[in-house]
């Protein structure tokens, strides 16, 4: 198996790593650190898919490397990890999410509360139609997995990726936001939703089986509506 070393300008080194029943990649990562080179950087937390921090390129597709189990993926034997794509490589298999991030807030990807603390709890309908396109969306917790896949983001390095115009979205159907004027203007310009060429790597990527593909493209038929109703 090969593992990326170094920075941007890093190569391949290569590893033996014993083979193990229900053997996940993240498995054989630790191993090569705590057995063969200690030297060796990447990130992990909760190891069950919950937190998303040990996402990883895995044989060239984005993965969760703690749900990834070795026998279906290392064909012939053959494993190659690499850090995310699309963002700048820290060292080894970490990738530096700053930037990622930085496009959230640059979405308006904060939930601004139109009431305080001294006022009743809302009541949303859990059936309505706004709350169910928020639950669409909603589980994404910003592993970076769909912006890694983004063709778009590798073309275009200021758009905004799937996963901050999916945060908008739900979002903008939160019946207690109250910056959904300003946050429709910030993924409507250049770089936002309308960038998106709907390739569907994002959704066919997604470890929660999320589908920024429909995400976006709700948000482009708000943009249009709002351009009509200025017109």
């Amino acid at each position: 198996m090969k593992v990326w070393r170094g920075g941007a300008s890093g190569s391949f080194q290569s590893f033996e790593v014993p083979r193990q029943p229900s053997q996940t990649v993240l498995d054989v990562v630790t191993h090569i650190q705590r057995h063969l080179d200690p030297t060796l950087s990447y990130r992990f937390a909760c190891r069950v898919g919950m937190c998303g921090s040990c996402a990883m390129t895995v044989n060239g597709k984005p993965r969760w490397t703690c749900r990834t189990h070795v026998d279906k993926v290392a064909a012939g034997g053959r494993l190659e990890i690499s850090p995310l794509a699309n963002l700048p490589v820290v060292k080894d298999l970490v990738a530096d999410m700053r930037e990622f991030f930085d496009k959230w807030a640059r979405a308006r990807g904060q939930f601004t509360p139109t009431t305080t603390r001294a006022d009743e709890f809302a009541i949303v309908d859990p059936a309505s139609a706004k709350r169910r396109e928020a639950d669409a969306g909603i589980e994404c917790i910003g592993c970076g997995v769909c912006y890694a896949a983004c063709d778009v983001v590798k073309w275009n390095p200021d758009y905004l990726g799937p996963a901050a115009l999916n945060r908008a979205w739900t979002l903008m159907n939160d019946a207690r936001d109250g910056a959904k004027t300003a946050r429709l203007a910030a993924v409507a310009g250049d770089a936002g939703c309308h960038s998106c060429h709907t390739m569907m790597s994002c959704t066919e990527h997604c470890p929660k089986h999320l589908s920024p593909t429909r995400s976006i493209s709700g948000l482009k038929r708000m943009t249009w509506r709002l351009g009509e109703a200025g017109e």
